[in-house]
This record gives C-alpha cells, sequence and structure tokens, in this order.
C-alpha cells in the first residue's frame, strides 16, 4: 500500500473514530458511570470488534446485503431496537456512587458483537475497505486497512472514556447526572437517524 494512501487512511480512521457515534456515546456514558479502568474490556471490544468486522466486509460480506436485502432490512430492524433498548438503560442509569447490582459496564464480547448492528461501524467499514483496500487489491489489503484503522481507532474512542470518567463528580448532583444521562440516551438515538432514513 502506498504511503499517501496509508497517510489518507490514518487521517480518515481518526475523523470517524474521534467524531461522536454510538460507540463514543456510550464509552464517553460507561466512563462517566463506571470509569476508566472498568470500561477498558467496553474499549478493546469496539477497537478489535471493528477490525473484525471490516475484515468480514473486505472478504465479501457486503455482497451478501447486496444479494440478499432482507438481511440488510432485518440487521436495520434488530440494530433500531437495540439502540433503543440501549438508550432506555443509560436514561435510567445510577449515579457513579451509587451501588446498583444490576449495573455493569459493556463487556469485551457485548461490544464486539455491538459492532455488527452498529450503523456507523458499517459505514466505516464499508467506506475504508471500498476506499483504500480496493485501489491496492487483495485480502492482504483488506487486513492492512482494518488493522491501521484499528490502531487509530482505539487511543480515539478512549478520549471519550477518559472524557466521561472527569464528569463523575459532577455526575454526583442528581439533577447533573439526569441531564447527562438524558441527553445520551437523546444522541444515541439521533444516531439512529442516518440508519431509518436510508
Amino acid at each position: 500500500m502506498k504511503m499517501e494512501l496509508i497517510t489518507a487512511l490514518i487521517a480518515f480512521a481518526f475523523a470517524s473514530s474521534i467524531t461522536p457515534g454510538p460507540n463514543n456515546l456510550m464509552l464517553m456514558t460507561s466512563g462517566a458511570n463506571f470509569g476508566f479502568r472498568r470500561t477498558i474490556p467496553h474499549m478493546l471490544g469496539v477497537g478489535i470488534g471493528f477490525v473484525i468486522l471490516a475484515i468480514a466486509v473486505g472478504a465479501g460480506l457486503a455482497q451478501v446485503f447486496e444479494r440478499f436485502p432482507v438481511t440488510h432490512a432485518a440487521l436495520k430492524i434488530g440494530c433500531t431496537l437495540y439502540m433503543l433498548w440501549l438508550a432506555w438503560k443509560i436514561a435510567h442509569a445510577a449515579a457513579p456512587g451509587e451501588k446498583d447490582a444490576s449495573a455493569r459496564p459493556m463487556t469485551f464480547l457485548q461490544a464486539a458483537a455491538f459492532q455488527w448492528i452498529n450503523p456507523k461501524a458499517w459505514a466505516m467499514a464499508l467506506t475504508a475497505i471500498t476506499a483504500y483496500a480496493a485501489p491496492a487489491g487483495g485480502f492482504d489489503a483488506v487486513v492492512a486497512v482494518a488493522l491501521v484503522f484499528g490502531a487509530v481507532n482505539l487511543p480515539s474512542i478512549s478520549t471519550w472514556t477518559l472524557v466521561g470518567q472527569g464528569l463523575r463528580h459532577w455526575l454526583n448532583d442528581r439533577a447533573n447526572l439526569r441531564r447527562f444521562n438524558w441527553t445520551m440516551a437523546a444522541l444515541l438515538i439521533a444516531s439512529l437517524w442516518p440508519l431509518v432514513m436510508s
């Protein structure tokens, strides 16, 4: 892969990873509610899960959706329902210092699996593979694009967790917590707009 293509890929990976989306909103919420250390499995699940998704897309998974449109429709419905459930959970999350036996950060496997129904992750994977792996050609290029993306993605999403952790003290006030949780839930639902409109 040519150096100018790698540079462009890094810039794209950074811009698409650092901007708001379902993963980043959930990581910020997790950082606020559980702290950075307890959110590490969630962050690793996002990063590694995305790499696996990008490789699968490059290996031909996108062609399945083209050939069988019902699979794409089913994915959209499942994604929408799951994201609405997550928004409800976020809106009703307890304060960081409160003990809630049922409240836990997302696990590595949950976060990795979430990439498969995350509309922004699909858009990022399809764009990255089409724009950066296709010109180089071959499965090696697909893997290279996915790995470069993963290397850029993890530090970018970690920033959102750190921001969330920085808000922990402020969120001990119930009114602030309620506003924060409902805002994050609303933003998560708003991030579904491109999926619903496509």
